[in-house]
């Protein structure tokens, strides 16, 4: 590499040199030629370019003022030059100073409208940043790499007095290209701002306007143009103050927001430096200052945060040597008022990303005043705005009629499977009316959690809870924000505090525990009255609906022994469950579902607190439980799907933070007074309707040590149903199936099949077969049959087998063993299933056939106990079998199928004569209507029929291990099922009961398929004397049988397909 040419020291040189690259781009101008002088400049020392100032600026001045549109390039090129040599040298006279200035204030426009700023063109960024470079070396912001000399006192007064001049043209013209279109780029942007802020800096500054009469001499140089220079005088200074603030509130509100770091960094950086140095002249722009360095206070990229912090530090610090923090306060204190009351206006008009940032600053206000935040608030203004403006943005829209819709599980066993996933149902995702972003969500919870950490939690708690009573459109809004500021109280999720204005590090939050302890008690006897815990959340869609909310009521139901129901129908408004409104029953129907969605929400933000105030208080939370375990229990079964799955995590926080293991635990450890409660309540079921559900919900999340306790219950239960079974079943199905389940999962039966499987029988037959002994037998069984050997078999018969040695003992003749006590419940219950099976309420109906599958369960391993009982259920439960809906129909089956594993002998018999008849004949009578209907018949009960019973026969048929004979009749009636003309899924339930068939008789069922179709013949036969085998279904064209008939013999008999 060369080694650098040493810069030219004498300006007579130094003009030689530059002289004709000047010339010839004053008779050319060109972007080529401007490069060949930028490249000269640079060997020219600064002392030299310093005396050819005027001469080297003059052919670049000479492109700007050529007529006519000029190239981009060509006035980039000729800016940079110029900006080149302004770095370098100093303008000492005023006409170069005024002359250049405008030139590059035009460059700042577009070439075609010189009224409007040339960042409306795309094209123009680059000129845009090198004239903007210019304008910062003018006023003396240059923020190049390079060192610069410092500018003495009386030279920054001298160019500020100056600039003073173009401070409207400069801040205007700057500010167009700040709040201009996006697509000029951040780095013109954050240019532009650079130049407003300096330019205002050097022309506002406190310091040189305190001294200003000795800045503002005019140089009689300047003739009668010294008539126009601008005296910096008092008047002067605040009207310019307000002109300023105008242009700076719209600078603030484009750029605070932006999408780029860099703007909201350089945003934060033009409010402390106006703050730190013109915080006297700008008193009009404290507030939008401020407004933007608490805004950014929250700012998502952790450079902004950190530059905001410490400014906010710097403006705590200068107060305060000021002795003017009370003015600070008071500014901050107006500034959140203002905001508040403008809240709801711009969460309702704005974009998403708008109402983030001034969400952001509301917070940034509640940050910055840290404790003061109390004393703010003891202003009845400050609060009541303040609460109101959260009051109307926390707004929810309820008008979803999905809410309504979504019910919760009928099973509460399996429902208590999923409760490791309760976690999420904690906090559910809600729908507002003003916004959708889940950060502006984010936002207002945290803006509640601290005022709960600075604020005073008496005054904010009694002042909403308020608000929570004075109507219901605010009720759910005040819950939401109550839950959140004893949250915040109690420093649960609050972020680290920035610097605040009091000395100091922020203090910890003065609340207690004993306060926060006396704050939630008072909040959850609130949330848990009678008005606004028992609210209506599903509506009365099916007349046995309205008639199981009616037996509800006080006037229908007095306890559950009591077996004189009074019946008094004249009031039909009737509801055991009172509501917190007047409008709940009589509204139109959009109101009544408007209604239902609101309790919903109001009852999920209520359990959400609950779970929030045990998070807060942790193990001493633990006292509380006896008031609040039993309403969580009570919200847990509700119908509402939000409601169940909000109190069912609500259960699983508390018991986190009150310190066990898991829910089962916790209902454990609580089971004696929470039994108590159910016990007494359910004497009184016309004021707590909701206490068989709350057994409910034990059984389903308890274990076997509750049983003990629980017998008197299922006493007290079973004999409410034998008083009235048509006014008490469906109250206390719920219960006899969650109390069966819990049973069946505690005490699984040791041995609940009879006799081994058919398919493990036959396989067991095949491995053992012996073809030897197979015709010994058959000889045998002949020679019997004739009559031979009749004597000598007899003899064998009469001889006495020993006792067997598993015979139990007996304590005495007609003494008989006591059952345990789950076997003594499942058996009562399942006599009791036995009354129920022909109710007329279908879903009554379902829930008792379920029952009734677990007490089969249960008693599977006493078939002494259950072989009675199946024989006493048998009547009803075929007539569900045979004559009933097709949910009732499967779930039947399912019934049977578990009896046919427990007791597969006794039914035998019963479901080859009395069953099989009816369904085969249902299903031959329906094959043709199937094959022959369209894609609407699916959705059909005749069609839910088919396929139930399809569905059940195959694995019916196996487990009983019906004769041939009735296999022949199931083959028959299935058959047309195997077209490819059914539904497909009658084909794939077809498929299914010929692979049980064919468990049960391979040989029978081979034939049978081979006789539909058979693909080719077989193979001669092994001996002469044996005939050949010739099956229907060789020789035939494939037809609709042939497909599924196929994927049979492939599955089932791979060997002899093999063959063929």
């Amino acid at each position: 590499m060369p080694p650098a040419m040493p810069q030219i020291n004498d300006p007579k040189i130094a003009f030689a040199y530059l002289r004709p690259a000047c010339v010839l781009l004053t008779k050319e101008p060109s972007v080529t030629n401007v490069e060949s002088l930028s490249e000269q400049l640079k060997d020219i020392h600064d002392a030299s370019l310093q005396q050819l100032q005027e001469y080297v600026l003059f052919p670049l001045r000479f492109v700007f003022k050529v007529p006519g549109q000029k190239k981009e390039k060509l006035v980039q090129s000729v800016a940079e030059a110029v900006s080149y040599v302004l770095e370098r040298t100093c303008v000492r006279s005023w006409d170069m100073l005024r002359d250049v200035f405008s030139e590059l204030c035009v460059c700042l426009c577009s070439p075609t409208d010189p009224g409007q700023p040339a960042g409306e063109k795309d094209k123009s960024r680059e000129i845009q940043t090198a004239a903007l470079k210019c304008l910062q070396s003018l006023i003396l912001h240059c923020n190049c790499n390079q060192e610069h000399v410092a500018p003495s006192w009386d030279e920054r007064c001298s160019v500020g007095s100056t600039m003073a001049s173009f401070l409207p043209g400069v801040t205007s013209a700057a500010a167009r290209i700040i709040t201009g279109d996006l697509r000029q780029g951040h780095a013109v942007t954050v240019r532009a701002i650079k130049v407003w802020s300096g330019c205002v800096v050097l022309v506002m500054e406190d310091a040189q306007l305190q001294r200003s009469e000795s800045c503002s001499i005019v140089s009689p140089e300047l003739g009668r143009i010294g008539q126009l220079v601008v005296q910096r005088k008092a008047d002067w200074v605040k009207a310019t103050a307000g002109k300023l603030c105008v242009l700076l509130r719209r600078i603030i509100s484009c750029c605070s927001a932006h999408q780029h770091w860099r703007v909201r960094l350089e945003t934060v950086e033009l409010a402390d430096r106006l703050l730190a140095s013109c915080g006297q002249s700008l008193k009009e722009c404290l507030g939008p200052l401020l407004e933007t360095l608490v805004g950014a206070i929250n700012d998502e990229d952790p450079r902004v945060r950190q530059r905001c912090e410490v400014a906010l530090r710097d403006v705590s610090q200068r107060s305060q040597s000021a002795t003017s923090s009370k003015n600070l306060t008071d500014i901050l204190s107006e500034n959140l008022h203002s905001l508040a009351t403008s809240l709801p206006r711009l969460m309702r008009t704005a974009d998403d990303q708008k109402k983030l940032f001034v969400l952001n600053v509301l917070l940034g206000y509640l940050k910055v005043l840290g404790p003061l935040v109390s004393v703010v608030l003891n202003s009845a203004a400050h609060l009541n705005r303040t609460s109101k403006a959260l009051m109307q943005v926390l707004e929810l829209d309820v008008m979803d009629v999905r809410i309504v819709e979504e019910r919760s599980s009928t099973d509460p066993i399996e429902s208590s499977s999923d409760s490791h996933h309760s976690d999420s149902a904690h906090s559910q995702r809600k729908h507002f009316l003003f916004f959708t972003d889940d950060k502006i969500y984010c936002v207002l919870m945290e803006i509640c959690r601290t005022l709960g950490y600075y604020g005073n939690i008496y005054l904010l708690t009694d002042h909403l809870l308020d608000l929570y009573r004075q109507s219901c459109v605010y009720r759910k809004q005040a819950a939401m924000v109550l839950n959140e500021l004893v949250g915040g109280a109690a420093s649960v999720s609050v972020a680290a505090p920035a610097s605040c204005l009091d000395s100091g590090d922020c203090p910890a939050p003065s609340a207690s525990k004993e306060d926060l302890k006396a704050v939630v008690v008072s909040i959850m006897e609130e949330y848990t009255s009678l008005n606004n815990w028992h609210l209506k959340t599903v509506s009365e869609e099916t007349d046995i609906d309205c008639q199981d909310q009616q037996l509800l009521s006080p006037f229908r139901l007095q306890s559950i022994s009591c077996g004189d129901i009074i019946r008094n129908t004249s009031n039909p408004l009737h509801q055991a469950v009172p509501s917190s409104s007047a409008c709940h029953l009589t509204s139109p129907p959009t109101s009544a579902i408007h209604q239902l969605n609101s309790n919903i929400w109001q009852l999920c933000i209520q359990l959400e607190g609950v779970a929030c105030f045990a998070q807060a208080l942790q193990r001493d939370f633990r006292p509380l439980l006896m008031t609040v375990l039993y309403p969580l229990l009570e919200k847990a079964s509700d119908e509402s799907l939000l409601v169940s799955q909000a109190a069912l995590g609500a259960m699983t926080m508390v018991g986190t933070a009150c310190g066990y293991a898991s829910l089962k635990e916790m209902i454990r450890d609580n089971s004696d007074y929470l039994l108590n409660d159910v016990s007494v309540n359910l004497q009184r079921l016309g004021q707590h309707p909701q206490a068989p559900r709350v057994l409910t919900v034990m059984l389903a999340h308890s274990d076997c040590s509750l049983l003990p306790l629980v017998g008197d219950i299922v006493h007290d239960v079973l004999m409410a149903l034998d008083l009235s079974y048509d006014q008490s079943a469906t109250l206390f199905g719920s219960v006899l199936l969650a109390l069966m389940k819990a049973l069946a999962s505690w005490f699984p039966p040791s041995c609940c099949r009879t006799s081994k499987p058919p398919s493990s029988r036959i396989s067991a037959e095949l491995e053992d077969f012996d073809i030897c002994q197979f015709l010994l037998d058959y000889q045998k069984q002949k020679e019997l049959a004739e009559g031979i050997g009749i004597e000598a078999d007899e003899t064998e018969d009469l001889e006495v087998p020993p006792p067997a040695e598993c015979e139990e003992t007996v304590d005495g003749p007609d003494m008989k063993a006591q059952l345990p006590p789950h076997l003594n419940i499942a058996k009562d219950v399942m006599e009791r299933c036995v009354h129920l099976l022909s109710d007329p309420s279908l879903r009554l109906r379902l829930k008792v056939l379920d029952v009734l599958e677990l007490c089969v369960y249960v008693l599977s391993e006493r078939e002494d106990e259950l072989l009675p009982m199946a024989h006493r259920c048998w009547p009803a439960l075929l007539q569900r079998l045979t004559a009933d809906d097709p949910l009732a129909v499967l779930r039947a089956f399912r019934v049977l199928c578990m009896l046919g594993e427990t007791c597969g002998d006794f039914l035998r018999r019963r479901v080859s004569k009395e069953v099989l008849p009816k369904l085969s004949s249902s299903l031959a009578r329906q094959a043709p209507v199937s094959a022959k209907a369209g894609p609407v018949y699916t959705h059909t009960l005749a069609y839910k029929l088919q396929l139930a019973v399809l569905q059940g026969l195959g694995s019916l048929c196996q487990r009983l291990d019906l004769g041939e004979a009735d296999l022949d009749v199931v083959s028959e009636a299935c058959l047309p099922y195997l077209s490819c003309r059914q539904p497909i899924r009658l084909q794939e339930a077809c498929l299914s009961v010929f692979r049980h068939l064919m468990q049960l008789d391979p040989d029978s069922f081979w034939f049978t398929l081979n006789q539909i179709h058979c693909p080719s013949s077989y193979m001669s036969p092994p001996h002469p004397d044996l005939r050949p085998l010739q099956l229907g279904g060789t020789g035939r064209p494939r037809d609709e049988y042939s497909d599924n008939v196929l994927k049979l013999l492939r599955e089932e008999f791979a060997s002899d397909s093999d063959q063929l």
